[in-house]
Formats: C-alpha cells, structure tokens, sequence
C-alpha cells in the first residue's frame, strides 16, 4: 500500500520553488498587514484629533457687524508647513443675545471649492475667491460660482471674555469644522 504525503518522496530539502512559493506568501501577508492597519483605523475611525483651541482676542476687540481676518499659527501644524500653518479665520461680532451672551459668526478662509482662500470686501460685503470666482454673502452662504456650499463655519467659544475657536483642520463635507458654540 502506497501511503500519499505531503513531502518530497526523495527525502531531500525542498526545493526552489517551494522556497520562492513560501517567499511570496509571506511578502503578501506583511504587505497585506502593512497596508491593512491603517486602512482598517481609517475606515473605523479609530484615529481621533485632539482638539485644541485657539485664542483668537477679547471680545471687546471685535467691533459690532464688522468682518475681521484674525490670523494665528494652527497648532495642527505638521513640521514640514512652512508659512502654510499660519492661517486665519473670518470673524463677524453679532452682538450680545438675550442671555447677554456674545454671539459670532466664524468662517474658515478655505473656499468651499477646492480650498483657496477667499478674500474679504466689505465695499460689496462679498467674499470673493481669486482662484475660480467663488463668491459669497456676506453671511458666508453661496452666491456665485463652482463652490457646491457656503464657508465653512468654525465651532467657537468664549472663555474669560476671549473668543477662541478649534484649531481647524481643512474642512471637507464629511469633517466640517462646526460643533455647538458655547460660553463658558
């Protein structure tokens, strides 16, 4: 009786292709590991930013209805951003609300298209986008152009009398920079 078996009938190591078949094996299970892990953390979301604020002035600073580029170095800032981490935000002073509460509208600079910054003219009370003729209201809504949206608004607070928003990151659809503003 023959017995069936899963090694070389010689007795001799195996061979070539068997080394180079077990090679291929393993390359692909630690590419398929290497490039798994994060695809997994990033389709579960297992990453999570911290979040940081940034203090932007007093309140008192900020005239009433007027349109201001508050410019700040973004904590987010990766070593590589040169000049790039220094960014802004729009912010308008609304007033104080029933409770005496300070009210703000905060918008990223990033035009809602592909990312440029838009440009403030109180003149026209318009935001204009130099790279593709976004325009926008002065409230932050779309008024003309390929924009598919209004500015994106940034989540803000106010703590000891200071207005101060999340560090914003560049907003997308999926991850917009708004959350409940609130005093403190």
């Amino acid at each position: 009786m023959q017995h069936e078996s899963n090694h070389n009938p010689s007795g001799t190591a195996p061979g070539r292709r068997t080394f180079l078949q077990w090679l291929t094996y393993g390359l692909c299970a630690v590419a398929a590991l290497v490039l798994g892990i994060p695809l997994l953390g990033y389709f579960l979301g297992v990453r999570k930013r911290k979040v940081l604020w940034v203090t932007l002035d007093e309140v008192n600073n900020f005239p009433l209805n007027e349109t201001r580029l508050k410019t700040f170095d973004n904590p987010l800032r990766q070593p590589w951003d040169g000049m790039t981490a220094f960014t802004g935000v729009y912010v308008r002073y609304l007033g104080e609300d029933d409770q005496r509460s300070p009210q703000f509208h905060v918008w990223a600079v990033n035009c809602a298209h592909l990312g440029c910054p838009v440009s403030w003219f109180p003149q026209s009370g318009l935001f204009m986008c130099p790279c593709h003729g976004g325009v926008y209201y002065a409230d932050g809504e779309h008024a003309s152009g390929p924009p598919p949206r209004g500015l994106f608004r940034c989540a803000w607070r106010v703590r000891r009398g200071r207005l101060e928003i999340q560090a914003p990151h560049y907003p997308t659809l999926q991850d917009t920079l708004t959350l409940e503003s609130k005093q403190s």
